[in-house]
């Protein structure tokens, strides 16, 4: 063995830090990812979700009704951000995800209350994410015990602290709390995304790498044309993929699809909005990016946020108002409310139309950023 050389040792390793310092994009995820990693799971991870949306239809205007209102509110769990006038528009509310718990309180409530006559009021909760469910089903069931607790004395008190009124509570679109209904479908926005993204990120760079990309952008073909050239097959490819993981989410997980020719299409449309929107974002990266490594780093560091702030893993509207917004952003969040609305909730394209039109948004916004981009390099 050869005597060791640490003039040798030092001048490879002053070698890699120059290597390192002119890879930007890996020393750049160096740095940033564990900071991602802290504020993500310090700050907007919520495994006990709070300030969920609900909605309260009153017909019993009463100081007893607001009283219970007043107490629901003070549990933390939820906030009332809508009183609608009729059954229909709550209805609506509830079907297009706004809102996770309607209470409904009859006229005669009062008057049943202060007779002990078996009062009631009607709390339907929006099941389709348990977890998200669990924490409102439970600040709900406590009403009777708590709400009316100082609120009456003397002959309205019941005797021996029994509650004055019960709770008749409606667990929707997913009665049983199974959370694979919740899970699989996030499954096929997180499969998606996560492979068309790296995929065609990967696969462009590569063409760049070897100097193809170059050629083909010489020719008479723009840079629109050479990128939907480029994606068109991909898209069969997304398209393939969604069909086995809905065949096989149906066979093994006995997960319910749409019902209606209206809630399919609605879902079509947001299929193909979602696979193209991730394409496009791919292709994006390949254009910033120098090699196929920086282009699987990429992928992975925005797949992270994709997880956490989406309402994939966590009930979006119990995450703070920061991370809601980042997570307006991101594709799969809208996506995750088309898929998991078209197979549990029957939504249709009237109820997908916000997330609908935020897809096509990022799709347009990232398409001309990716074309001038191309240019750019072609230049």
């Amino acid at each position: 063995m050869k005597n060791i050389s640490f003039t040798r040792i030092s001048a490879v390793m002053v070698k890699e830090f120059t290597q390192l310092r002119r890879d930007r994009i890996t020393y750049a995820m160096i740095l940033v990812m564990p900071l991602m990693q802290l504020l993500l799971f310090g700050y907007a991870i919520n495994t006990d979700p709070r300030h969920l949306p609900a909605a309260v239809i009153s017909h019993d205007h009463s100081s007893i009704a607001n009283a219970v209102v007043a107490t629901l509110e003070r549990t933390t769990y939820v906030d009332v951000k809508y009183l609608p006038t009729s059954e229909t528009e709550m209805d609506s509310l509830m079907r297009r995800g706004k809102i996770l718990l309607a209470l409904t309180i009859p006229p005669d409530f009062t008057q049943r209350v202060l007779k002990g006559d078996r009062a009631q009021i009607l709390a339907e909760v929006d099941a389709s994410d348990p977890t998200a469910a669990g924490g409102v089903a439970a600040a709900v069931a406590a009403l009777p015990g708590e709400a009316l607790k100082n609120s009456l004395k003397g002959a309205g008190a019941r005797e021996g602290g029994s509650p004055l009124f019960e709770v008749v509570m409606h667990r929707l679109y997913n009665p049983e709390q199974i959370t694979s209904y919740n899970i699989v479908p996030g499954l096929l926005a997180l499969i998606l995304s996560m492979t068309l993204v790296m995929m065609t990120a990967m696969a462009v760079t590569r063409e760049v790498e070897r100097g193809t990309m170059e050629s083909l952008l010489s020719t008479p073909a723009t840079s629109f044309e050479v990128m939907v050239g480029k994606l068109l097959p991909y898209v069969a490819v997304g398209i393939m993929q969604t069909l086995v993981v809905l065949t096989l989410a149906r066979i093994l997980f006995s997960i319910p699809l749409a019902h209606t020719s209206a809630g399919w299409f609605a879902l079509a449309v947001g299929i193909v909005l979602f696979i193209t929107s991730n394409l496009a974002l791919g292709y994006l990266v390949s254009t910033v990016v120098r090699s196929q490594l920086q282009a699987m780093q990429i992928s992975m560091f925005y797949m992270m946020p994709s997880m956490f702030l989406s309402g994939f893993m966590f009930p979006f509207a119990g995450l703070p108002r920061w991370a809601q917004v980042i997570g307006e952003v991101i594709p799969i969040t809208h996506f995750l409310r088309i898929i998991r609305g078209s197979l549990l909730k029957d939504q249709v394209l009237s109820d997908m139309r916000p997330d609908l039109l935020a897809l096509g948004a990022f799709l347009i916004v990232v398409a001309v950023l990716t074309v001038a981009r191309s240019r750019t390099t072609l230049d």
